[in-house]
Protein backbone atom coordinates (compact mmCIF):
# COMPACT_ATOMS: atom_id res chain seq x y z
CA UNK A 1 0.00 0.00 0.00
CA UNK A 2 1.83 3.53 -0.80
CA UNK A 3 1.38 6.00 1.35
CA UNK A 4 1.09 9.92 0.13
CA UNK A 5 1.88 12.68 2.16
CA UNK A 6 2.25 16.45 0.96
CA UNK A 7 4.45 19.00 2.79
CA UNK A 8 4.35 22.98 2.28
CA UNK A 9 7.69 24.99 2.55
CA UNK A 10 8.58 28.35 2.00
CA UNK A 11 11.29 29.87 -0.18
CA UNK A 12 13.74 32.47 0.94
CA UNK A 13 12.70 36.51 0.37
CA UNK A 14 13.11 36.37 -3.60
CA UNK A 15 15.09 39.38 -5.35
CA UNK A 16 13.04 41.74 -7.31
CA UNK A 17 14.20 40.38 -10.68
CA UNK A 18 13.81 37.06 -9.72
CA UNK A 19 10.08 37.42 -8.20
CA UNK A 20 9.14 39.35 -11.27
CA UNK A 21 10.13 36.32 -13.76
CA UNK A 22 7.82 34.04 -11.32
CA UNK A 23 5.63 36.66 -11.81
CA UNK A 24 5.60 36.05 -15.51
CA UNK A 25 5.57 32.85 -15.37
CA UNK A 26 2.57 32.28 -13.65
CA UNK A 27 0.29 34.85 -15.30
CA UNK A 28 1.82 33.02 -18.60
CA UNK A 29 0.15 29.47 -16.90
CA UNK A 30 -2.98 31.34 -15.85
CA UNK A 31 -3.47 32.12 -19.37
CA UNK A 32 -3.36 28.77 -20.92
CA UNK A 33 -5.25 27.16 -18.18
CA UNK A 34 -7.87 29.46 -18.79
CA UNK A 35 -8.01 28.61 -22.38
CA UNK A 36 -7.59 25.20 -21.70
CA UNK A 37 -10.35 24.89 -18.94
CA UNK A 38 -12.89 27.41 -21.36
CA UNK A 39 -12.10 24.50 -23.95
CA UNK A 40 -12.66 21.21 -21.71
CA UNK A 41 -15.75 22.66 -20.44
CA UNK A 42 -17.14 23.36 -23.91
CA UNK A 43 -15.85 20.06 -25.80
CA UNK A 44 -17.27 18.24 -21.80
CA UNK A 45 -13.38 16.68 -22.18
CA UNK A 46 -12.11 15.41 -18.50
CA UNK A 47 -9.39 12.91 -19.98
CA UNK A 48 -5.73 14.73 -19.61
CA UNK A 49 -4.58 12.36 -22.71
CA UNK A 50 -7.65 13.80 -25.14
CA UNK A 51 -7.01 17.27 -23.93
CA UNK A 52 -3.26 17.12 -24.26
CA UNK A 53 -3.82 15.63 -28.12
CA UNK A 54 -6.31 18.54 -28.86
CA UNK A 55 -4.39 21.75 -27.47
CA UNK A 56 -0.83 20.84 -27.10
CA UNK A 57 -0.10 22.17 -30.50
CA UNK A 58 -1.83 25.55 -29.41
CA UNK A 59 -0.15 25.82 -26.26
CA UNK A 60 3.50 25.74 -27.76
CA UNK A 61 2.73 28.88 -30.47
CA UNK A 62 1.00 30.48 -27.62
CA UNK A 63 3.84 30.96 -25.68
CA UNK A 64 7.40 29.20 -27.35
CA UNK A 65 9.77 30.64 -24.80
CA UNK A 66 7.96 28.50 -22.21
CA UNK A 67 9.79 25.10 -21.46
CA UNK A 68 7.55 22.47 -23.59
CA UNK A 69 6.20 20.39 -20.22
CA UNK A 70 4.22 23.12 -19.28
CA UNK A 71 1.60 22.22 -21.57
CA UNK A 72 1.68 18.73 -19.91
CA UNK A 73 1.23 20.25 -16.81
CA UNK A 74 -1.41 22.61 -17.52
CA UNK A 75 -3.34 20.18 -19.37
CA UNK A 76 -3.33 18.10 -16.21
CA UNK A 77 -4.49 20.75 -13.84
CA UNK A 78 -7.05 21.70 -16.71
CA UNK A 79 -8.33 17.80 -16.45
CA UNK A 80 -8.97 17.71 -13.04
CA UNK A 81 -10.57 21.09 -12.12
CA UNK A 82 -12.83 19.95 -15.55
CA UNK A 83 -13.80 16.78 -14.19
CA UNK A 84 -14.41 18.26 -10.13
CA UNK A 85 -16.32 21.42 -12.09
CA UNK A 86 -18.58 18.57 -14.38
CA UNK A 87 -19.41 16.52 -11.77
CA UNK A 88 -21.09 19.20 -9.30
CA UNK A 89 -22.31 20.98 -12.09
CA UNK A 90 -24.24 17.53 -12.32
CA UNK A 91 -25.27 17.22 -9.09
CA UNK A 92 -26.93 21.10 -9.23
CA UNK A 93 -24.21 22.56 -7.14
CA UNK A 94 -22.65 24.42 -9.84
CA UNK A 95 -23.90 28.05 -10.69
CA UNK A 96 -21.91 29.53 -13.48
CA UNK A 97 -21.28 27.60 -16.50
CA UNK A 98 -18.08 27.85 -16.59
CA UNK A 99 -15.21 26.76 -13.73
CA UNK A 100 -13.76 30.61 -12.22
CA UNK A 101 -9.56 29.91 -12.07
CA UNK A 102 -9.00 32.26 -9.00
CA UNK A 103 -6.18 30.66 -7.33
CA UNK A 104 -3.12 29.14 -9.29
CA UNK A 105 -0.46 26.61 -8.30
CA UNK A 106 2.32 26.08 -10.99
CA UNK A 107 2.41 22.20 -11.54
CA UNK A 108 5.84 21.37 -12.14
CA UNK A 109 6.34 17.51 -13.55
CA UNK A 110 10.33 15.42 -13.68
CA UNK A 111 11.57 17.40 -16.39
CA UNK A 112 10.58 20.87 -14.50
CA UNK A 113 12.69 20.58 -11.29
CA UNK A 114 15.15 19.50 -9.30
CA UNK A 115 15.36 19.39 -5.63
CA UNK A 116 18.10 19.28 -2.87
CA UNK A 117 17.43 19.44 0.83
CA UNK A 118 17.55 22.84 1.12
CA UNK A 119 16.79 24.36 -2.50
CA UNK A 120 14.83 23.90 -5.40
CA UNK A 121 15.52 24.79 -9.08
CA UNK A 122 12.81 25.28 -11.47
CA UNK A 123 13.06 25.47 -15.47
CA UNK A 124 11.40 29.19 -16.65
CA UNK A 125 11.08 31.43 -19.83
CA UNK A 126 14.20 32.67 -18.30
CA UNK A 127 16.34 29.31 -17.75
CA UNK A 128 16.66 27.35 -14.62
CA UNK A 129 16.50 29.37 -11.44
CA UNK A 130 17.60 28.23 -8.09
CA UNK A 131 15.71 29.55 -5.22
CA UNK A 132 16.34 28.47 -1.19
CA UNK A 133 13.73 26.65 0.77
CA UNK A 134 13.14 27.23 4.68
CA UNK A 135 12.95 24.00 6.23
CA UNK A 136 11.03 23.38 9.20
CA UNK A 137 10.31 20.50 11.85
CA UNK A 138 7.61 18.64 9.72
CA UNK A 139 9.93 18.58 6.74
CA UNK A 140 13.20 17.32 8.53
CA UNK A 141 11.35 14.57 10.08
CA UNK A 142 9.70 13.40 6.66
CA UNK A 143 13.08 13.48 4.84
CA UNK A 144 14.86 11.22 7.99
CA UNK A 145 11.84 8.72 8.04
CA UNK A 146 12.14 7.09 4.77
CA UNK A 147 9.67 8.93 2.71
CA UNK A 148 10.71 9.27 -0.73
CA UNK A 149 10.13 12.16 -2.88
CA UNK A 150 7.61 12.24 -5.76
CA UNK A 151 8.48 13.19 -9.34
CA UNK A 152 5.84 16.01 -9.38
CA UNK A 153 5.54 19.51 -7.65
CA UNK A 154 3.50 22.37 -7.09
CA UNK A 155 4.26 26.20 -6.26
CA UNK A 156 2.72 29.16 -5.75
CA UNK A 157 3.30 33.14 -5.18
CA UNK A 158 3.22 34.49 -2.22
CA UNK A 159 3.35 38.28 -3.44
CA UNK A 160 2.84 40.23 0.40
CA UNK A 161 6.04 38.41 1.84
CA UNK A 162 7.89 38.03 -2.34
CA UNK A 163 7.99 34.31 -1.62
CA UNK A 164 7.64 30.89 -3.20
CA UNK A 165 5.12 28.51 -1.82
CA UNK A 166 6.22 25.09 -2.54
CA UNK A 167 4.17 21.78 -2.13
CA UNK A 168 6.37 18.58 -2.08
CA UNK A 169 5.16 15.03 -2.74
CA UNK A 170 6.16 12.75 -0.49
CA UNK A 171 5.56 8.92 -0.74
CA UNK A 172 6.24 5.29 1.13
CA UNK A 173 4.90 2.06 0.84
CA UNK A 174 3.88 0.67 3.49
CA UNK A 175 2.74 -3.21 4.54
CA UNK A 176 -0.64 -3.56 6.13
CA UNK A 177 -0.55 -6.33 8.73
CA UNK A 178 -3.59 -8.56 9.93
CA UNK A 179 -5.28 -7.26 13.39
CA UNK A 180 -5.00 -10.10 16.17
CA UNK A 181 -7.26 -7.53 18.38
CA UNK A 182 -8.91 -4.37 18.10
CA UNK A 183 -8.81 -0.65 19.99
CA UNK A 184 -12.08 0.58 19.75
CA UNK A 185 -12.10 4.78 19.82
CA UNK A 186 -15.16 7.00 20.51
CA UNK A 187 -14.75 10.73 19.47
CA UNK A 188 -16.53 12.92 21.77
CA UNK A 189 -16.34 17.38 22.00
CA UNK A 190 -13.94 17.25 24.60
CA UNK A 191 -12.54 13.79 25.05
CA UNK A 192 -11.34 10.93 23.13
CA UNK A 193 -11.83 7.46 24.72
CA UNK A 194 -9.97 4.59 23.57
CA UNK A 195 -10.48 0.77 24.67
CA UNK A 196 -6.24 -0.39 25.47
CA UNK A 197 -6.26 -3.90 26.19
CA UNK A 198 -9.88 -4.21 27.46
CA UNK A 199 -9.00 -0.76 29.83
CA UNK A 200 -10.52 2.06 28.46
CA UNK A 201 -8.76 5.57 28.08
CA UNK A 202 -10.34 8.91 28.68
CA UNK A 203 -7.91 11.43 26.68
CA UNK A 204 -8.85 14.77 27.15
CA UNK A 205 -8.79 17.18 24.16
CA UNK A 206 -10.28 20.36 25.61
CA UNK A 207 -11.93 21.46 21.96
CA UNK A 208 -14.64 22.83 24.02
CA UNK A 209 -12.35 25.03 26.05
CA UNK A 210 -10.74 26.34 23.16
CA UNK A 211 -14.30 26.95 20.86
CA UNK A 212 -15.51 29.04 23.96
CA UNK A 213 -12.76 30.74 24.23
CA UNK A 214 -12.02 31.58 20.19
CA UNK A 215 -15.56 32.01 20.19
CA UNK A 216 -15.61 35.27 22.43
CA UNK A 217 -12.34 36.63 21.30
CA UNK A 218 -13.92 36.60 17.91
CA UNK A 219 -16.64 38.51 19.28
CA UNK A 220 -15.14 40.91 20.83
CA UNK A 221 -12.82 41.91 17.84
CA UNK A 222 -15.88 42.27 15.89
CA UNK A 223 -17.62 44.29 18.59
CA UNK A 224 -15.06 46.52 18.70
CA UNK A 225 -14.14 47.30 15.51
CA UNK A 226 -17.19 47.19 14.11
CA UNK A 227 -18.44 50.13 16.41
CA UNK A 228 -14.97 51.74 15.68
CA UNK A 229 -14.93 51.38 11.62
CA UNK A 230 -18.06 49.83 10.42
CA UNK A 231 -18.53 45.92 9.42
CA UNK A 232 -16.22 46.44 6.51
CA UNK A 233 -12.77 46.88 7.72
CA UNK A 234 -9.48 45.65 7.17
CA UNK A 235 -8.39 45.97 10.70
CA UNK A 236 -11.33 43.40 11.97
CA UNK A 237 -10.10 41.30 9.04
CA UNK A 238 -6.19 41.79 9.74
CA UNK A 239 -6.58 40.68 13.63
CA UNK A 240 -9.11 37.94 12.99
CA UNK A 241 -6.44 36.28 10.93
CA UNK A 242 -3.53 36.10 13.27
CA UNK A 243 -5.69 33.97 15.48
CA UNK A 244 -4.86 30.33 15.62
CA UNK A 245 -7.72 27.88 16.25
CA UNK A 246 -7.33 25.71 13.47
CA UNK A 247 -3.64 25.74 14.20
CA UNK A 248 -4.38 24.28 17.97
CA UNK A 249 -6.65 21.89 17.20
CA UNK A 250 -4.96 20.27 13.94
CA UNK A 251 -2.13 19.99 16.17
CA UNK A 252 -4.10 18.07 19.05
CA UNK A 253 -6.02 15.76 16.44
CA UNK A 254 -2.49 14.63 15.01
CA UNK A 255 -1.05 14.05 18.25
CA UNK A 256 -3.43 11.79 19.66
CA UNK A 257 -4.26 10.35 16.18
CA UNK A 258 0.15 9.15 16.43
CA UNK A 259 -0.57 7.95 20.34
CA UNK A 260 -3.54 5.77 19.68
CA UNK A 261 -2.07 4.56 16.17
CA UNK A 262 0.97 3.62 17.18
CA UNK A 263 -0.34 1.72 20.94
CA UNK A 264 -2.31 -0.02 18.05
CA UNK A 265 0.91 -0.92 16.02
CA UNK A 266 2.72 -2.69 19.24
CA UNK A 267 -0.10 -4.91 19.82
CA UNK A 268 -0.69 -5.92 15.81
CA UNK A 269 -4.25 -4.47 16.77
CA UNK A 270 -6.36 -2.48 14.28
CA UNK A 271 -8.66 0.14 15.32
CA UNK A 272 -12.36 0.52 15.30
CA UNK A 273 -14.06 4.08 14.34
CA UNK A 274 -17.74 4.70 14.05
CA UNK A 275 -18.90 4.99 10.78
CA UNK A 276 -20.50 8.33 10.74
CA UNK A 277 -22.55 10.15 7.56
CA UNK A 278 -20.35 12.96 5.83
CA UNK A 279 -22.90 15.56 7.19
CA UNK A 280 -22.71 14.27 10.93
CA UNK A 281 -22.71 18.22 12.18
CA UNK A 282 -25.35 19.04 10.13
CA UNK A 283 -27.88 16.16 11.70
CA UNK A 284 -27.10 16.45 15.39
CA UNK A 285 -27.33 20.25 14.88
CA UNK A 286 -31.13 20.23 13.70
CA UNK A 287 -33.10 19.76 17.02
CA UNK A 288 -30.27 21.86 18.26
CA UNK A 289 -31.93 25.85 19.36
CA UNK A 290 -28.77 26.92 21.06
CA UNK A 291 -26.43 29.03 19.28
CA UNK A 292 -23.53 28.42 21.00
CA UNK A 293 -24.15 24.91 21.60
CA UNK A 294 -24.64 24.67 17.56
CA UNK A 295 -21.47 26.43 17.38
CA UNK A 296 -19.43 24.27 20.03
CA UNK A 297 -20.78 20.77 18.22
CA UNK A 298 -20.04 21.93 14.28
CA UNK A 299 -15.99 23.03 15.55
CA UNK A 300 -16.12 20.02 17.41
CA UNK A 301 -14.80 18.20 13.69
CA UNK A 302 -15.49 14.71 14.72
CA UNK A 303 -15.19 13.86 11.42
CA UNK A 304 -11.61 15.35 11.45
CA UNK A 305 -10.51 13.64 14.37
CA UNK A 306 -11.35 10.35 12.24
CA UNK A 307 -9.82 11.56 9.20
CA UNK A 308 -6.61 12.04 11.26
CA UNK A 309 -6.44 8.51 12.90
CA UNK A 310 -7.14 7.18 9.52
CA UNK A 311 -3.97 8.98 7.63
CA UNK A 312 -1.96 7.72 10.83
CA UNK A 313 -3.11 4.67 10.60
CA UNK A 314 -2.55 4.31 6.52
CA UNK A 315 1.07 5.39 7.21
CA UNK A 316 2.40 2.82 9.90
CA UNK A 317 -0.03 0.07 8.10
CA UNK A 318 -2.61 -0.30 10.67
CA UNK A 319 -5.54 -1.83 9.84
CA UNK A 320 -9.30 0.35 10.22
CA UNK A 321 -12.77 -0.78 10.31
CA UNK A 322 -15.64 1.34 10.68
CA UNK A 323 -18.95 -0.30 12.68
CA UNK A 324 -22.65 1.13 13.16
CA UNK A 325 -22.57 3.37 15.82
CA UNK A 326 -26.28 3.17 16.26
CA UNK A 327 -27.23 3.09 20.55
CA UNK A 328 -23.94 2.68 21.22
CA UNK A 329 -24.02 4.59 23.99
CA UNK A 330 -27.41 3.20 25.25
CA UNK A 331 -27.30 -0.01 25.34
CA UNK A 332 -25.56 -2.46 28.54
CA UNK A 333 -22.84 -4.89 26.48
CA UNK A 334 -23.41 -7.29 29.10
CA UNK A 335 -27.16 -7.50 29.71
CA UNK A 336 -28.42 -5.85 26.61
CA UNK A 337 -30.63 -3.52 28.33
CA UNK A 338 -31.15 0.30 28.31
CA UNK A 339 -28.76 2.29 30.07
CA UNK A 340 -30.65 5.08 31.52
CA UNK A 341 -28.84 8.72 31.98
CA UNK A 342 -30.43 11.57 33.93
CA UNK A 343 -30.60 15.14 34.40
CA UNK A 344 -27.93 15.60 31.36
CA UNK A 345 -25.18 13.30 33.35
CA UNK A 346 -22.78 11.23 31.48
CA UNK A 347 -23.15 8.73 33.84
CA UNK A 348 -25.96 5.86 33.13
CA UNK A 349 -27.59 2.80 35.16
CA UNK A 350 -28.24 -0.64 33.68
CA UNK A 351 -31.87 -0.89 33.87
CA UNK A 352 -31.23 -4.78 34.06
CA UNK A 353 -28.40 -5.25 36.20
CA UNK A 354 -27.80 -1.60 37.78
CA UNK A 355 -24.26 -1.17 36.79
CA UNK A 356 -23.05 2.15 36.59
CA UNK A 357 -21.76 3.22 33.27
CA UNK A 358 -19.62 6.06 31.82
CA UNK A 359 -21.75 7.59 28.45
CA UNK A 360 -17.73 7.42 27.01
CA UNK A 361 -16.94 3.89 28.44
CA UNK A 362 -19.91 2.53 27.44
CA UNK A 363 -19.46 3.60 23.61
CA UNK A 364 -15.86 2.31 23.34
CA UNK A 365 -16.99 -1.22 24.96
CA UNK A 366 -20.00 -1.89 22.27
CA UNK A 367 -17.83 -0.68 19.46
CA UNK A 368 -15.46 -3.29 20.62
CA UNK A 369 -18.15 -5.67 20.90
CA UNK A 370 -19.69 -4.79 17.64
CA UNK A 371 -16.23 -5.20 15.58
CA UNK A 372 -15.34 -8.43 17.38
CA UNK A 373 -18.71 -10.14 16.08
CA UNK A 374 -17.85 -8.54 12.64
CA UNK A 375 -14.72 -10.15 12.99
CA UNK A 376 -15.44 -13.64 13.62
CA UNK A 377 -15.78 -12.89 17.81
CA UNK A 378 -19.19 -14.26 19.52
CA UNK A 379 -21.23 -13.40 21.47
CA UNK A 380 -22.65 -15.10 24.37
CA UNK A 381 -26.25 -15.68 25.82
CA UNK A 382 -25.74 -13.37 28.63
CA UNK A 383 -24.16 -10.36 26.69
CA UNK A 384 -20.43 -11.24 27.11
CA UNK A 385 -17.78 -11.75 24.03
CA UNK A 386 -15.85 -15.04 23.61
CA UNK A 387 -12.49 -15.07 21.14
CA UNK A 388 -10.88 -18.28 20.56
CA UNK A 389 -13.77 -19.81 22.92
CA UNK A 390 -12.57 -17.58 25.90
CA UNK A 391 -14.32 -15.04 27.17
CA UNK A 392 -13.44 -11.51 27.17
CA UNK A 393 -13.51 -9.35 30.64
CA UNK A 394 -16.06 -6.18 30.46
CA UNK A 395 -15.26 -3.19 32.99
CA UNK A 396 -19.28 -2.99 33.44
CA UNK A 397 -19.52 -2.69 37.25
CA UNK A 398 -16.73 0.20 37.80
CA UNK A 399 -16.55 3.44 35.95
CA UNK A 400 -13.79 4.00 38.27
CA UNK A 401 -11.49 1.47 36.13
CA UNK A 402 -11.26 4.10 33.10
CA UNK A 403 -7.94 5.97 32.87
CA UNK A 404 -8.68 9.42 32.60
CA UNK A 405 -5.42 11.60 30.91
CA UNK A 406 -5.05 15.27 31.41
CA UNK A 407 -4.38 17.29 27.71
CA UNK A 408 -1.62 18.83 29.34
CA UNK A 409 -0.24 15.06 29.73
CA UNK A 410 -0.43 13.93 26.53
CA UNK A 411 0.33 16.56 24.54
CA UNK A 412 3.85 16.45 24.47
CA UNK A 413 4.09 13.02 24.32
CA UNK A 414 6.27 12.05 21.08
CA UNK A 415 6.69 15.27 19.69
CA UNK A 416 9.29 16.28 17.14
CA UNK A 417 12.89 17.69 17.42
CA UNK A 418 12.61 21.27 18.45
CA UNK A 419 15.53 21.99 16.50
CA UNK A 420 17.27 21.02 13.00
CA UNK A 421 20.27 19.74 14.10
CA UNK A 422 18.54 17.28 16.13
CA UNK A 423 18.16 15.31 12.26
CA UNK A 424 20.53 13.69 10.85
CA UNK A 425 20.69 15.22 7.83
CA UNK A 426 21.26 18.50 8.19
CA UNK A 427 23.61 20.64 11.11
CA UNK A 428 22.72 23.83 12.88
CA UNK A 429 24.62 27.01 11.16
CA UNK A 430 26.58 28.26 13.79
Amino acid sequence: MRVVRTVVLKSERLPKKVFKIFVELEGMYREMLLQTVLFAVQNGITSFVKLKAEKYSFLRKLYPQLPSHYAYTVCQDSALRVKSFLKRKKKGFAEKEYPEVRNVSIWLDDHLWRAGLTFIKIATHKGWIEVGLEGHKHYWKTVNSGWRLASQARVKLDRKEKRLVVYLTFYKDVEEYEAKSWISVDVNEDNVTALIDFTPVIFETGQKEITLGYYYRRKRVQEKWDKKLGSRNGKKRKILRKLHEKDKKRDIRSKLAKIIVLEARKRNAGIVLERLPKNVPRKMLEKIGDRQLRHRIYQSAFLGVQRAIEEKAREYGVPVIKVNPKSTSRVCPVHNAVVKYENGSRFGVCTAGGEVWHRDVLAVWNLYLRALQSDGGTASSFGGLCVNGRPVPLASTATNEAIWIEKSRWLRWNSLPLIQSDTSLHKMKR
